[in-house]
């Protein structure tokens, strides 16, 4: 069995009025919500994703 390094990831901050391809990135992360918690690989496509809009998301755990 594959063990693949995923990562734990909320949304804090709302990302309306926000450019479009921050928006892109974070709907591509999956969050839809404030708060939400969405599991995610690490990859770096989505590190890259989340240092885009690191100022409206954080990184809860990483396993």
């Amino acid at each position: 069995m594959t063990d693949k390094k995923m990562m734990k990831v909320t949304l804090v901050r709302g990302f309306f009025g926000r450019q479009e391809n921050h928006k892109a990135c974070v709907k591509g992360l999956g969050l839809r919500r404030m708060h939400q918690i969405v599991e995610v690989e690490d990859t770096p496509a989505t590190r890259g994703m989340v240092n885009k809009v690191s100022y409206m998301v954080k990184v809860i755990g990483e396993s």
